[in-house]
């Protein structure tokens, strides 16, 4: 509730739309009595060692467009619901009919709050969930079950001095630890935010067109990230290593195309466009670039206002 009326939400009206019914799952569900979490890594199977700093190295070159890290493959939303809904089969085969209800960030479910109660991990100080041996790669899921089962301990707090998180922020979006101004992060702003980028946090974007990994790359616990054999979280062709301007580009039926079955698609081609010309600008402005530039002009008359403006901001550089 704090930090909903600190504003840190931004634009995400849901986060407070349905009250306190996140925080008392029995209001949400109805005879709900427990829930059961989960975690599913994703990292893809063929994720080398060394991984962040190929990740970090990604950041270095201007022109290539980054996407993060969970977005590169299938929507998680329906992978991870799916498997919930054959664990909650195998529960009831074992124990009979039973009320449930399955959420993966879908819902006004607090996850990460109820996953490290339920000893999934703690918060780290990027308000993540951290687990001791698989860092914080990996997505959650709840089964909320009419069944009184017996609690699990929660994980104690391993992040000790540790500040790294925060001082490696490009927008200096966690303002303390364990607190995050979404208004500020990265992922808000090329996912969740619908209007402009404001302004003074366009060049601190870089070339990051669809989320931010650097919190999670910096963190010491990602050492012991894990790998997932599904072929669903396997990095998608084209969406990386891909340039700018060749994803600037996309036609609206090809970004559906390339996006179909990822969680990419729920931003829309303009949104797209939006974060693209930022990351086109700010390229502009570590070197000039004809190609680009070029890519740019070709947009300046885009039916959309939104697009129109983020292409004049990256030519004026």
């Amino acid at each position: 509730m704090a930090w909903l009326s600190n504003g840190f939400h931004g634009e995400m009206a849901y986060m407070q739309t349905h009250g306190l019914k996140r925080a008392r799952p029995a209001e949400l569900v109805p005879g709900t009595a427990s829930v059961i979490t989960v975690r599913m890594d994703y990292l893809p199977q063929a994720t080398p060692e060394g991984w962040q700093a190929i990740e970090f190295e990604r950041l270095q070159r201007p022109v290539e467009g980054i996407v993060s890290l969970y977005a590169r493959g299938r929507d998680y939303h329906k992978v991870l619901r799916s498997r919930l809904q054959k664990l909650s089969d195998r529960i009831a085969a074992q124990v009979g009919p039973f009320g449930h209800r399955v959420f993966t960030d879908s819902a006004p479910v607090l996850e990460a709050e109820l996953a490290a109660r339920s000893g999934q991990g703690w918060r780290g100080k990027h308000t993540l969930v951290l687990n001791r041996e698989a860092g914080s790669m990996f997505f959650l899921g709840e089964i909320f079950v009419d069944l009184a089962l017996p609690p699990s301990e929660p994980a104690s707090d391993h992040c000790g001095t540790c500040s790294a998180c925060i001082d490696i922020c490009p927008t200096q979006a966690i303002v303390a630890p364990y607190r995050l101004d979404a208004r500020r992060c990265i992922s808000y702003l090329t996912i969740e935010h619908l209007g402009p980028i404001p302004e003074d946090l366009r060049p601190l974007i870089g070339n990051r067109i669809y989320g931010c990994d650097d919190c999670q790359l910096v963190c010491p616990w990602n050492k012991f990230a894990q790998r997932n054999a599904l072929p669903d979280f396997d990095e998608r062709e084209g969406l990386t290593g891909a340039q700018l301007a060749q994803l600037f580009a996309w036609s609206e039926q090809e970004f559906l195309a390339h996006t179909e079955g990822s969680p990419i698609r729920r931003i829309g081609h303009e949104r797209w466009l939006r974060n693209v010309a930022v990351a086109m600008g700010n390229a502009l402005r570590s070197r000039d670039d004809a190609a680009l530039r070029g890519a740019l002009r070709a947009r300046t008359a885009h039916p959309s206002a939104l697009v129109r403006e983020h292409v004049e901001w990256a030519l004026a550089a």
